[in-house]
């Protein structure tokens, strides 16, 4: 079991990100477009979890080049920075409904052990990036043997 990093502005960021597409989705008329301010404001979905040897982060970024990805790994956070193009609006289109978010994305997660930042590998499939990180060998449990004497 490994003790994790509570960073309590990243919590404070995302409930504030979270209360204002809240209330613009409350304020803004069901069929006009979002303001192009909150195009920008997207996070890829993410999951993180750790194997006996590494820790692994999953990120979907559908429609996003692998090649204009920058994953970055330090000793204890790991940096997803990318950009999806947004299609150019067609003035015939009647939309009924526009969810897909274009624009910059940065996503920062801090990472709960300690890692080779030096020997991470990333690799991309059907839209999910996935970026393999492998601990330490200081953090690494080793099974140890139960002599029973009698």
């Amino acid at each position: 079991m490994s003790i994790m990093r509570w960073d309590p502005f990243e919590e404070v960021t995302t409930l504030r990100r979270s209360m204002e597409r809240m209330f613009d989705e409350f304020l803004t008329p069901r069929r006009m477009p979002r303001e192009r301010r909150d195009w920008a404001l997207w996070e890829p979905a993410v999951e993180m979890f750790e194997t006996k040897n590494d820790v692994v982060v999953r990120a979907e970024l559908p429609n996003v080049d692998p090649d204009k990805v920058e994953v970055t790994v330090s000793a204890d956070a790991i940096t997803l920075k990318g950009e999806t193009k947004h299609e150019e609006e067609h003035k015939e289109r009647n939309y009924y409904r526009r969810e897909l978010r274009y624009g910059g994305f940065t996503r920062t997660l801090p990472l709960a052990t300690e890692v080779k930042s030096s020997e991470a590998k990333a690799t991309y499939k059907d839209g999910v990036l996935e970026v393999t990180i492998p601990k330490s060998e200081r953090v690494r449990s080793t099974p140890v043997k139960i002599e029973v004497r009698k």
